[in-house]
């Protein structure tokens, strides 16, 4: 496989909320030898259901392949490759930053140029929120690791389609 044929790819992914749906999920994954960007589980609109998010790098037919393979996962409901130019793609990182009187200011002015919030001050460091997309977060890591980044952390991503279409299971 080329390293051009590999592209990102996102998948929404309906499942009814049990127990042992992610590793179900993941052991997916791990039988196959598919390699995992991000996975992301939360509560839908419909109690009892959750939605994945699952981010891949990969082929578009293993992306494929992967969908079908989902779908035939009994707790799986629904599996929609979402289409990279019609979606609205976010991740969350919170980053301890060093700070200290001589240089907080520029710290929290560099956070503001990426519309973050400081969410924690103590004498030594910050802590910054920031959600974005990848190059977003990336851009403002790289502003502030002059300062010191002493611990970050960092969310998979979640994904919506644009427009007022919902990805439900009467679709």
């Amino acid at each position: 496989m080329a390293k051009d044929d590999i592209s990102r790819h996102t998948l929404s992914v309906l499942v009814q909320d049990i127990e042992g749906i992610i590793s179900r999920v993941t052991g997916m994954f791990t039988r196959r030898g598919y390699n995992l960007v991000s996975l992301v589980s939360a509560h839908t609109e419909t109690e009892g259901i959750n939605r994945l998010t699952i981010v891949l790098d990969s082929t578009d037919a293993l992306a494929e392949q992967v969908a079908k393979q989902l779908n035939k996962l009994v707790p799986v409901l629904k599996v929609v490759e979402l289409e990279q130019e019609h979606t609205i793609a976010r991740a969350i990182v919170l980053i301890k930053v060093t700070a200290n009187n001589a240089n907080r200011t520029q710290v929290v002015e560099a956070a503001k140029l990426f519309r973050a919030h400081v969410v924690d001050v103590a004498p030594e460091s910050v802590v910054i929120e920031a959600t974005g997309t990848p190059s977003k977060l990336r851009a403002l890591l790289d502003i502030l690791e002059p300062f010191g980044i002493r611990e970050l952390v960092q969310s998979g991503h979640v994904a919506l389609e644009r427009g007022p279409q919902a990805f439900a299971l009467s679709e």
